[in-house]
């Protein structure tokens, strides 16, 4: 069962991620950045409840004089659209500034998705931690491929719509590299768990 509290917080610079990620480049192309942003909520919505993660999605509005907003999707999901003229970057970090002063850093990490490398050298000085747009397309998909392999098929015919149909060569090999070695770990765990408790140990939770 899950936590209650969330164990990380994961602020996503969304222009930054639909413009690394070639599906939401297509859509953006094809049909706005409205649909571009719909979809890449919907990637993070399984996303953030199967990490239990409280996911801040971030869209720069700094070029529309309206104030900020926030959208809640789900319980793990929020949209957040910045001040008239207010950066994505400025908003995440003063995000990260703030969450330094934070009594929570002490029970949950704080991560910044992003492939911008100035603002990866901001958000870690700040104690944040940060991980590439394309990291992060890898983490999704092998978490939907996750959740796919514990459900039982409903019905035959159309598949759900897969991340991993649009990698490139390389970044499908990084995810199966990915793949088998966190499934070498889970097995090396349940080995050495069984051995603990043969002891008259238990695994810490």
């Amino acid at each position: 069962m899950l936590s209650s509290t969330p164990q990380a917080i994961l602020l996503v610079d969304g222009y930054n991620v639909i413009g690394a990620w070639h599906c939401l480049k297509q859509t953006r192309d094809r049909l706005g950045l409205e649909e571009a942003r719909r979809e890449l909520a919907d990637f993070l919505i399984d996303y953030s409840a199967y990490q239990n993660f409280e996911t801040h999605i971030v869209f720069d509005s700094q070029y529309q004089d309206t104030p900020g907003s926030r959208e809640r999707v789900t319980g793990n999901l929020t949209i957040c659209y910045t001040d008239y003229r207010q950066t994505a970057d400025s908003y995440i970090e003063k995000t990260c500034a703030l969450y330094r002063k934070d009594v929570r850093k002490f029970e949950q990490r704080l991560i910044v998705a992003t492939s911008d490398r100035a603002q990866q050298l901001t958000v870690t000085g700040y104690g944040a931690e940060w991980m590439s747009a394309h990291q992060l397309l890898l983490e999704v998909e092998l978490a939907a491929q996750r959740v796919r392999r514990k459900q039982q098929p409903t019905r035959k015919g159309r598949s759900p719509k897969r991340l991993i149909s649009t990698l490139d060569p390389e970044a499908q090999q990084q995810l199966a590299q990915m793949r088998m070695g966190i499934t070498r770990l889970d097995s090396k765990r349940g080995d050495n768990e069984s051995k603990d408790q043969g002891n008259g140990k238990f695994p810490k939770p």
